[in-house]
């Protein structure tokens, strides 16, 4: 149940950077999705926080998660105390604190009852270079609040379910947009991973794709090339997101279209035909990112560009090569009869772990859904004969008959031969 306490205008100077003006909505959240948060773990870390009279509030994605009835996988705190507070509070109590690297950056991990929770004190962005930032600790939420992306994700909740919403974020998230908090050309320059996580929330969010503000599209235009000095491994993380939500097609045509595709290891020359046509073949197939990531290369070249720029794993750079090299070749067998049996002689002879997986993603590829039901409910045929089973054989009789020892155990098992071909067969016995 949500119910509206008092909105109220609030603007005042600051010494530093200039405050945003800001319209501090409040209301209440109960459901059942926030009240399933409270674990023994959780109310001891909120007494311990008001004993100690620091604020502690759950902060960004876990409140959007909330106001939309769902229940946060991960849940982040924000709170007015110093992470030299935090520590004390915690070693006083007896409270296990685990991986200190985020201290400097103001984060402690606390464990109660078996539950991690990652406390992060509240921050101002001082110096940023489009990668990272030198941040001074502050008490004032609302400028926490204004360093943080998208509207949807600078709000926090207190735990007595006051939601605190300095930027329209709740009316943004029931409205389905996606805005950056105050300027986004500022946003996107204070960390250019941004312009990603923008197409990601937007897949998330919005009902129907198109709906963009101008300001914000100019500003992804005019500040892609900033991508550049990305780390691979961070794009590669939000590039999957991106494929793996909603409206892929609108906004892989715009990642091209605002020119960010080349910083960010996708093909100039990309087959966007080709996209359109594997977009529309895998929706509502769960298909891996690199499975609608091959449509848009020509060459396995391609991959490999890829690779090179996005650092991906060693699984998903093989997919990628098996998709360009096969999505033409290994095809539905002519005889309708049997039109499965290409791709499951491809994965017998393959002998690869993966090769039934990768031949999935294939069929998804290629749009045939009735034949990827069919190899799901397939496996390969199991040889027949153990170790224990050929030294029953008679070794010496075989000898003498003129067969080698292979011919002896296919002689054994002409079921499964017929459905497998295997290389050491003789002539006359081969399916």
């Amino acid at each position: 149940m949500l119910r509206c306490l008092h909105p109220w205008w609030l603007s005042r100077g600051w010494t530093g950077l200039p405050l945003l003006k800001r319209h501090l909505f409040t209301m209440k959240l109960q459901s059942p999705e926030f009240q399933s948060l409270f674990t023994e773990g959780l109310k001891s870390l909120t007494e311990l926080f008001v004993k100690e009279n620091h604020e502690l509030r759950i902060a960004g994605g876990a409140v959007r998660d909330l106001l939309s009835g769902v229940k946060p996988q991960d849940v982040d705190f924000a709170t007015t105390a110093t992470p030299e507070q935090m520590k004390g509070m915690f070693q006083a109590a007896g409270i296990r604190m685990i991986n200190n690297k985020g201290e400097k950056h103001g984060t402690v991990t606390a464990r109660l009852d078996k539950e991690n929770f990652e406390i992060t004190t509240l921050r101002i962005d001082v110096v940023t270079d489009g990668r990272h930032a030198e941040v001074e600790f502050t008490t004032d939420w609302q400028r926490d609040a204004e360093r943080r992306d998208l509207t949807i994700n600078s709000m926090f909740l207190g735990f007595d379910g006051t939601l605190y919403d300095y930027f329209n974020g709740y009316e943004d998230l029931k409205n389905k947009k996606v805005r950056f908090v105050g300027h986004a050309k500022k946003r996107i320059q204070e960390d250019y991973l941004r312009i990603l996580r923008y197409f990601r929330f937007y897949g998330k969010i919005v009902d129907k794709p198109g709906d963009h503000d101008p300001e914000t599209l100019e500003a992804i235009a005019a500040n892609a090339r900033g991508l550049a000095g990305v780390s691979g491994e961070r794009i590669w993380v939000e590039l999957k997101k991106i494929l793996l939500g909603s409206h892929v097609n609108h906004l892989v045509h715009l990642i091209y279209d605002l020119d960010v595709a080349p910083y960010i290891g996708l093909p100039i020359n990309a087959s966007l035909e080709e996209f359109d046509k594997v977009s529309q073949n895998v929706e509502g197939f769960s298909p891996k990112p690199m499975t609608l990531l091959a449509s848009l290369f020509k060459v396995q070249d391609d991959v490999t560009k890829l690779d090179l720029r996005l650092k991906i794993s060693k699984e998903e750079k093989n997919l990628g090569l098996f998709l360009v090299k096969y999505r033409k070749d290994l095809t539905k067998a002519a005889d309708s009869a049997e039109p499965l049996k290409p791709y499951q002689d491809f994965i017998i002879d393959c002998r690869e772990p993966d090769a039934t997986a990768r031949v999935w993603e294939l069929l998804k590829y290629q749009g045939q859904h009735g034949l990827l039901g069919d190899l799901q409910q397939w496996s390969v045929p199991t040889f027949p004969v153990s170790g224990h089973d050929i030294r029953k054989v008679s070794v010496s009789n075989t000898e003498h008959s003129g067969h080698p020892l292979g011919a002896s155990v296919m002689l054994h098992c002409p079921p499964w031969s017929a459905q497998v071909a295997v290389p050491w067969a003789p002539a006359e016995l081969a399916p």
